[in-house]
Order: C-alpha cells, then sequence, then structure tokens
C-alpha cells in the first residue's frame, strides 16, 4: 500500500443504522453514502466502549479499556499508552486534531502536534465522576435526565455552533496548512459533537424530518418495560424514557436526524476542500463514530448498552488504493483504526504493536471476507450495575452480564434483536463456545473487580459517595469556553 496522507472524520454517538448507506429508509446522508460508494463500508462494525471517553482512549491506543484503565468518563486519556499519534509524531509525520478529543485537557501529550479547538473532559479535565459510583449501596439516580426529552428541537446549541467551527477550521486546515507537509504523510483528525445530544438541529436540518413522518422506536420484545435485570437497573440509574411521551420521542428523534444530515453536510463541506485542492489523489479517508444511541429503542435513550443501536457504529474507508463500492462483512471495531493509520502512512508495526487486538482497516477492505473473526466490546460506566461484555462473531452477538444472565441474539435472522437465544436448549453449545471466546479476551469477574475497586479509589479522592453524589452528574461536555 503507497504511504499516504489520511483524513480520520468521526462524529459522536452516531448509531450504524441511521445512514443512507446502511439502509435507513428515512435519514439522508448523501455524503457520507457517496464516500461509502467511493470506498468500503463495514456492515459489522463496534465500538469497543459504548461511552464517549473510554471509546476514544481505545481507538487512540489500540487497545481494549480493561488493558488501559479508561474505566468510565472520570478516566480521560492522559498520553502514557502510546497511541498512533505518538507513532506518526517520532516518524516526522504532522498529526493535527480539529474538534472533540475528549482527553484530560490539552496539556498532555497525547500524540498531536496541534490541537485545534479541542474539546477534553468535563470539569476542568476531571469528567464526570458521578459514573464511578458503582458500589455495593447501589447506582444513584442520574440528576437532569429531563433534560434529554426538554431540550429538544429545531434551534442552535453549543454543540451545533461548536460544529460549524470544527468544520471551519479542519477547511482551512487543509487549505493552508496541509500543503506544508508534502515532504511526509500527515494525519488530520477531525472530529465533531453531533449527533450527541442535546437533540437540537438546525431548523433548515430539523425541517428536513416532518414529525407525522417520524418512525417510532420498537418496544421491548415483551411489549412493556420488563427489561432484563441489569438494563433495568440501568433504566432506574438514568430514567430517561420516563420523561417522552410520543411527541416528545418524534420531536427528538426528528432532531437527532436532522443533526446527523447536519454532519453529513459537514463532511461534504471537508471533502470539497479535499477536491478543491488536489488532494484526494494522495489522502485516504476513514469516518467513524465513537458509539451509538438506543434513541428509545426498548425504552433506552443515550448509549451504555451492548444492543445494535449502542454498540454497532458507521465505519467507512475511501480513497486511493482501497476497493471501490465494497461492503465488506468481516467484523471490526475501533481498535482496528490504530495499525490502519499505520497502515496508510506507510510504518510498519513494531514487535509491541503486533500484539495489539487490531488488524488494518485498509488490509481487511482489500481481503475476503472472513465473518467468523471475533469483535470485543465491554462498559463500565453509567449505570453498569457490574461489567458489561459483548463478542460478535459470524451472525451472532454474545452478550455477558457479571453476575447475570446473558443474552445472545443471532442478527442474521433477528436484526431487530427480538429473540433471545440463550436459554434456548438448541443453543447452548454455542453459548459455551462464545463465552470461552470471551474469556479468551478477558476474565470478566476479575475485570469487573478491578473496575469496580479503581472507581472507588477515585470517588474516595473525591471525598466519598455522598460527597461525589453532591457534586452531581455532567450531562453532555461543554465546547471550549463554555460551562455545562
Amino acid at each position: 500500500m503507497k504511504p499516504m496522507n489520511l483524513l480520520i472524520l468521526v462524529d459522536d454517538e452516531h448509531s450504524q443504522m441511521t445512514l443512507g448507506c446502511y439502509g435507513h429508509p428515512v435519514v439522508k446522508t448523501p455524503n457520507l453514502d457517496g464516500l461509502a460508494a467511493s470506498g468500503t463500508r463495514f456492515a459489522d462494525a463496534y465500538t469497543n466502549c459504548p461511552i464517549c471517553i473510554p471509546a476514544r482512549a481505545s481507538f487512540a491506543t489500540g487497545r481494549y479499556v480493561h488493558e488501559i484503565g479508561a474505566w468510565d468518563n472520570a478516566f480521560p486519556y492522559e498520553g502514557q499508552v502510546p497511541s498512533w499519534g505518538h507513532r506518526l509524531q517520532a516518524a516526522g509525520c504532522r498529526t493535527t486534531s480539529v474538534g472533540k478529543l475528549h482527553y484530560r485537557n490539552a496539556g498532555f501529550p497525547t500524540g498531536f502536534d496541534e490541537q485545534i479547538i479541542p474539546l477534553h473532559a468535563s470539569n476542568d479535565g476531571i469528567g464526570d465522576i458521578y459514573s464511578s459510583v458503582r458500589d455495593n449501596l447501589g447506582l444513584p439516580v442520574r440528576r437532569n435526565s429531563d433534560r434529554m426529552s426538554n431540550d429538544a428541537g429545531p434551534g442552535e446549541s453549543s454543540y451545533t455552533r461548536y460544529d460549524r467551527e470544527v468544520t471551519d477550521r479542519a477547511c482551512g486546515w487543509l487549505a493552508e496548512e496541509a500543503p506544508k507537509y508534502a515532504e511526509r504523510p500527515w494525519v488530520l483528525f477531525v472530529s465533531l459533537t453531533c449527533p450527541h445530544f442535546p437533540f437540537i438541529a438546525p431548523p433548515e436540518f430539523f425541517e428536513m424530518y416532518p414529525l407525522d413522518q417520524i418512525p417510532m422506536p420498537k418496544p421491548h420484545p415483551s411489549g412493556d418495560q420488563s427489561w432484563h435485570p441489569w438494563i433495568k437497573a440501568l433504566h432506574i440509574c438514568a430514567p430517561y424514557e420516563d420523561y417522552f411521551d410520543e411527541e416528545k420521542k418524534r420531536v427528538a428523534i426528528a432532531s437527532y436526524f436532522g443533526m446527523i444530515s447536519y454532519v453529513d453536510a459537514n463532511v461534504g463541506k471537508i471533502l470539497g476542500v479535499l477536491d478543491e485542492y488536489g488532494l484526494r489523489e494522495n489522502t485516504r479517508v476513514i469516518f467513524a463514530s465513537d458509539h451509538g444511541d438506543n434513541l428509545g429503542a426498548r425504552g433506552l435513550w443515550g448509549k451504555s448498552t451492548m444492543y445494535e443501536e449502542s454498540a454497532a457504529v458507521p465505519l467507512i474507508v475511501a480513497g486511493p488504493d482501497v476497493p471501490s463500492g465494497k461492503v465488506s462483512r468481516t467484523p471490526v471495531s475501533l481498535v482496528d483504526l490504530y495499525p490502519a493509520v499505520l497502515d496508510c502512512v506507510g510504518l510498519e508495526m513494531t514487535d509491541e504493536e503486533k500484539d495489539l487486538p487490531g488488524e488494518s482497516l485498509f488490509e481487511i477492505a482489500d481481503g475476503p471476507d472472513e465473518p467468523d473473526r471475533t469483535v470485543f466490546s465491554e462498559f463500565h460506566a453509567l449505570g453498569a450495575k457490574t461489567g458489561l461484555f459483548m463478542i460478535r462473531r459470524g451472525n451472532f452477538k454474545y452478550i455477558h452480564y457479571v453476575d447475570h444472565a446473558p443474552e445472545l441474539f443471532d442478527l442474521e435472522a433477528d436484526p431487530e434483536e427480538l429473540s433471545d437465544l440463550a436459554a434456548d436448549p438448541a443453543h447452548q453449545n454455542l453459548l459455551r463456545e462464545l463465552e470461552a471466546a470471551l474469556r479468551e479476551v478477558v476474565d470478566p469477574d476479575e475485570v469487573d473487580r478491578r473496575a469496580k475497586a479503581d472507581q472507588a479509589a477515585l470517588v474516595e479522592r473525591y471525598g466519598g459517595r455522598e460527597a461525589v453524589i453532591a457534586m452531581g452528574n455532567s450531562f453532555a461536555s461543554p465546547p471550549p469556553g463554555e460551562k455545562e
């Protein structure tokens, strides 16, 4: 593969199924659809943790959350574990970020030569310690849960304004700065905050989705709210659904769709600069999201689950030497980004890096489908009563809840995940095989204990359970210069 520049485009909380190229019947994403048509789209792509800060630490380092201790939104990346950015810097490649990173703060050496208007952890880099309260006294109820439904509709938010500036600054960098680094490949990491809640879309994008045409979210398979016990504990902690009626759901979903179209328009502007300045011929592109959003499915909002709405993410690669118009059925995850970056700019993996769990997305795109490849995700944050783990292999997804019964879904026969096969006698051998595959990656019980111990120690450093609860929880990390 010829070494060349790389443009990484990332948005936030974007459910894989809400793009035109992934088959959504309503959402309009012409620029991302065009990118997918010109390159390779991964049909089965996943986050390694369905919440912002751990997911971003994972795709920076190419390591799973339990390997680096990035348990929740109070454990931001600080640069001690090497990132792909560090490797590029050592090789003399320019690394620049524009937009959301969600690390500790801009003062840590995280692998970027320059951070342009970065968004980092809330509370001046401390993060959301509220999520770390996971002791035997129970999960505290999240405050301001009504904001999910009340802060919705057409308008402008700090996120939509921020994304406009991120887009402008990214376009400016490509036009003015990229030519200065022609001797070595550069990597530009552009990270937008939409469609992360609050569900507020610029009016022209909100109006693209008439409320009477908004598809309502699927109900719980049982027809009521008799969730899995782990999911019920999540809802008690973050009771977003309690504040929605049908009208508010339509407004929130229309806004979410509008923000996705807004993301698409911003992506189109950035890709347009590649064309305008002749950069397409020597620049590859990766588009991905950090995780998805349940968006009312099963009565759940936000992320924090291993269902497809939350855990599956869009992932597209395009550019020179990338197969055009291909849909890869090899399961992939965000840890595959690290080797893909090195592959794109022409750096060989070191012996230590060869032990990373990921493989280059470009190599996977160029190869035959390997549907039995195993991918892994985990969760130890907001509303997690115990550790949550997922294995995707072939048509099947295995969800492991520490101290609770597992779930098993055949995504080929049951893409909506409405029929849990974990108790089906005909699937017990498969259930054991997938649990064994999980335990090859991680000891879930040991990791659950370690995560809780680290979180308990953090809570104690800030005065203990009651003091942290009194501090309150974060709703959404503010852009630079703004308070939540």
